[in-house]
């Protein structure tokens, strides 16, 4: 059976700045289909090589395959329906199989309004897409579909949904293949070096109410940090990268493995040969602050924190106990370890002023981290922020989603001023560290890293790619009141929709909350349990409680 995998081709003004980021879905999925004898598979990255419909009718033309499978996030799930569509046009009989978190919560609206879909997996894939073609392959398709979990489909005009499949427990067991990849495409622009994101562990412990990692992969499991290493090894030595970022929602939350997983990369001698970055939480760095020299040691170059929001109202309204002073403190304790520091605000929300978003420039040039990001909230359609908002949430074009374009109206001021303030952030911070820091702070390294994010930024600026700005034909103050976002205002959520994700995946989680409550799963700094004491348990980026070291390794049930 031959299998072809396809990236979408969807495009947005925000981490593309810094390159072409290899897509690790394909690798795994392929290394789960490899292993279980499906070894006829072909790729293609309509993503990084820009190839649009006219041009991949022709590949797949040429490819012929007889399944068709893609992703989607929320942002490129229309494109990922074009893409399947294209799929069917040329080939009539080919099988078709969309994955990933959008379709995971939201398949009844996909498939309601993608005829070109046969089946949508829901989940993690590896387990299920081989249990999947396995059954296309012997000719059990479809009869056998009711027996697959994890799948979602329409059987004549219903849309019926299997059980949920379970997680995949023995994640060392995954081999990924990431030989299918054209690894000089993929190029990490700060250091002009191949850049890989393999990961260390799935799933979050906590549950931020505007976060959908939580519900998409239900379990926290870590894998074996010698089993990571000898990934990232590999990838060194057969395919050459130089930088990776860790794909994990927030690889500092198990203390005892990370600390494993950097005393490996240092025996290993892989320092010299590769440097890394993470998204963490500031609690985290507080918390191992002894610990940083150790990190840098490892390779550990560049942390994205997760500092969110400018007023103490809104770090509360993510469900987030993060004090704003430990922010300039968490930022100080890296920068003394020799470690670059991303500081990550949200911004756009209905509470938003010209007063909170000059808060936001103020904090970031009083904190100096050596990079400073402002994105535009992103009301994921399966959170329960989104469902708190309301009516608030007027734009429902999922195309927009991608954190540079501002899904909700402030009441303070319209969408074009929203926009532009975030630009006069943006304009003062670099230039100021372009002129005054990133040529004469540090030798060496550093000076060569900071100029290689000022040239990804300069670069995507000029070509007018940074933010989507081509797009929305902005200029500069001047452009206020002429922009055109380009909503898409027909498109809705259904309510059957809405209703059906929320019933099942959000009871779910309050189980397992409960569950850990009971178990004592998570051990405040102060002594209390997490879930038993008030505002015990908050969230990512920003929440005070820490993982059990001696219960960190069990996964939740």
């Amino acid at each position: 059976m031959r299998i072809c995998l396809i990236h979408p081709n969807y495009h947005s003004g925000g981490a593309e700045i810094a390159g072409n980021w290899p897509p690790a879905w394909v690798a795994y999925i392929a290394g789960a289909l490899k292993t279980a004898g499906y070894t006829d598979i072909h790729f293609i990255d309509a993503m990084t090589d820009h190839i649009g419909p006219d041009a991949l009718r022709v590949k797949l033309a040429e490819i012929q395959p007889d399944v068709v499978g893609t992703t989607a996030i929320t942002p490129s799930i229309y494109v990922a329906e074009e893409t399947l569509a294209v799929a069917k046009e040329v080939l009539p009989n080919v099988r078709t199989i969309l994955g990933g978190i959008h379709a995971t919560f939201m398949y009844k609206q996909v498939l309601s309004e993608a005829d070109s879909i046969d089946v949508i997996v829901r989940g993690e894939g590896e387990e299920i897409i081989v249990e999947l073609i396995r059954a296309m392959d012997e000719g059990r398709w479809p009869a056998d579909r009711a027996k697959i979990k994890g799948l979602a489909y329409r059987d004549g005009e219903e849309i019926v949904a299997t059980p949920a499949a379970a997680t995949v427990k023995d994640l060392d067991g995954i081999t990924p293949d990431w030989s299918l990849l054209k690894w000089d495409s993929y190029i990490y622009v700060p250091l002009g070096v191949k850049v890989a994101i393999p990961n260390m562990a799935r799933g979050c412990p906590f549950t931020c109410s505007f976060c959908s990692q939580w519900k998409f992969w239900r379990d926290y499991r870590v894998r074996d940090p010698i089993k990571v290493v000898d990934e990232i090894e590999n990838l060194v030595n057969e395919h050459g990268v130089g930088f990776f970022i860790l794909a994990d929602e927030e690889p500092t939350i198990n203390r005892r493995k990370f600390i494993q997983f950097c005393e490996e990369l240092i025996a290993r001698d892989l320092p010299k040969r590769v440097q890394w970055g993470i998204n963490t939480r500031v609690t985290d760095i507080m918390r191992d602050k002894e610990l940083l020299p150790l990190y840098r040691k490892a390779g550990l170059v560049h942390v994205s924190l997760g500092t969110e929001a400018a007023a103490q109202l809104k770090l509360d309204q993510f469900n987030k106990e993060t004090k704003v002073e430990e922010n300039k403190e968490a930022i100080r304790l890296l920068r003394e370890a020799d470690i670059f520091t991303e500081a990550q605000f949200i911004v756009g929300l209905d509470n938003e002023t010209p007063e909170t978003l000059e808060e936001t420039y103020r904090m970031a040039w009083d904190w100096q981290p050596d990079l400073a990001n402002w994105a535009m909230y992103t009301p994921w359609p399966f959170t329960p922020l989104f469902q708190e908002l309301g009516d608030k949430v007027e734009i429902f074009d999922f195309s927009k989603y991608n954190f540079v374009t501002p899904i909700m109206k402030p009441e303070a001021m319209d969408r074009d001023e929203l926009l532009d303030r975030v630009m006069n952030n943006y304009r003062r911070f670099y230039s100021k560290k372009a002129l005054f820091h990133y040529p004469w702070r540090g030798t060496g390294y550093r000076r060569r890293y900071l100029l290689g994010c000022l040239k990804a930024f300069m670069k995507a600026g000029f070509a007018r790619q940074f933010y989507d700005l081509g797009k929305v034909d902005y200029w500069g103050p001047q452009s206020k009141g002429k922009l055109n976002f380009n909503f898409d205002r027909t498109r809705t959520i259904a309510p059957a929709q809405m209703d059906d994700w929320q019933s099942k995946q959000d009871i779910a989680a309050q189980k397992r909350a409960a569950k850990m409550s009971r178990d004592g799963e998570f051990l405040m700094p102060n002594g209390a349990v997490a879930g038993r004491d008030p505002a015990s348990v908050k969230a990512c980026g920003g929440g005070t409680e820490q993982m059990r070291e001696d219960r960190a390794t069990e996964p939740a049930e």
